[in-house]
């Protein structure tokens, strides 16, 4: 039989890059779910920072969506609000999903304007003045993580399930996989430690000597382990940097892969190594243990990898939650406090773990 015709319109907006993306998954697969038969377009900005990919590029050929609504974040020229405002009208969303990270209710109000303007009349998630605030569990000290948050704010259409690992699936192809394993070349034979050293925010860099000393001293460690070293074209010598003192089989796929491809080379890895990143979500989204070097920068939680086979280290300083891109009070004082030591330490747990488990199959 032919596939029923796409016979309702969805706009989903959600902007944001790698990492914004992918936390989203699940959300994206329950609108899916909710509306199977519904043309789905995102809403999204196109990158600004060569660092960050597009929306795009993350979910690819996945079917979560079907196309792209281009939208210049932090826009006030009124001929590009204009051209966007008919691309909406054009379309003619039967319903909106509105899926923007906690906003001032100004710019919340603002929005819910705009697209009734637009002739949307239907909006789902829209945050109530009791929702504008992250939750805390008073128990952990952590606060709900984004995923949740968002799943939560999609409830009318049903349960995202972000806890599940099956909500994270980003419908990877065989040719996806085919050219990760063309990439890694011989390292497939080899157990792998994947290093995305690469930050686009100064505030949250360990420091390209750390990771220099962390990856010398997992050579000394784990000899029979191989190295890939991921992240965008521009941090191609970093990672050269970070991985200098790893004299054993390695590989840096910097800008040789798209986002999908990567997730298809970290599928592989049995720990992934970085900062709070894109990449690091990417690596949680297919199940892999990650180590982070974790700024306080941000609150605690919220932007913590799904799952709970991580090792999160993450200094609460006085400064917590400071939000900003730049250092420029502390001298990224969380960060400059953990140590080698520390994370060489949660590697060892996270690898430790596996091979328990591989023992006990």
């Amino acid at each position: 039989m032919p596939a029923e015709p796409l016979t309702r319109r969805v706009l989903i907006y959600r902007l944001g890059s790698l990492g914004d993306t992918v936390i989203a998954l699940p959300c994206f697969h329950l609108i899916a779910r909710a509306f199977p038969h519904a043309k789905r377009l995102l809403l999204t900005n196109f990158p600004v920072h060569a660092k960050a990919p597009a929306s795009a590029a993350v979910l690819g050929e996945s079917g979560l969506v079907h196309g792209y609504m281009r939208y210049s974040v932090g826009t006030r020229s009124p001929t590009k609000l204009l051209r966007l405002a008919w691309s909406i009208l054009r379309f003619r969303p039967d319903v909106l999903i509105y899926m923007m990270p906690v906003r001032p209710l100004k710019n919340v109000r603002r929005d819910h304007l705009f697209f009734r303007l637009c002739g949307v009349r239907k909006i789902i998630g829209l945050p109530g003045e009791d929702q504008l605030q992250h939750r805390l569990d008073p128990q952990t000290g952590l606060y709900e993580r984004e995923a949740s948050r968002l799943a939560r704010a999609l409830i009318t259409l049903g349960d995202a399930h972000p806890e599940k690992q099956a909500s994270w699936n980003l419908c990877l192809t065989a040719l996806e996989r085919e050219a990760a394993t063309k990439a890694l070349g011989e390292l497939t034979q080899r157990p792998l430690i994947v290093c995305g050293p690469g930050t686009k925010m100064e505030a949250k860099d360990w420091g390209q000597e750390n990771w220099r000393a962390l990856l010398a001293q997992l050579h000394s460690t784990y000899p029979g382990h191989g190295l890939v070293m991921i992240g965008a074209k521009e941090e191609a010598a970093m990672s050269d940097f970070a991985a200098q003192q790893w004299t054993g089989a390695k590989v840096n796929l910097c800008g040789l892969l798209s986002p999908r491809e990567t997730a298809a080379v970290l599928e592989r890895a049995q720990v992934f190594l970085g900062p709070d990143s894109g990449p690091m979500h990417l690596a949680a989204s297919v199940g892999v243990p990650c180590v982070i070097a974790f700024s306080a920068a941000g609150i605690p939680g919220l932007w913590f990898p799904v799952g709970t086979q991580h090792e999160i280290i993450y200094h609460r300083t006085s400064c917590f939650g400071c939000r900003l891109v730049t250092c420029t009070v502390e001298a990224r004082r969380c960060l400059t406090s953990i140590t080698v030591a520390e994370m060489t330490a949660a590697i060892a747990r996270v690898l430790g773990k596996q091979t328990k488990i591989s023992q006990h199959n």
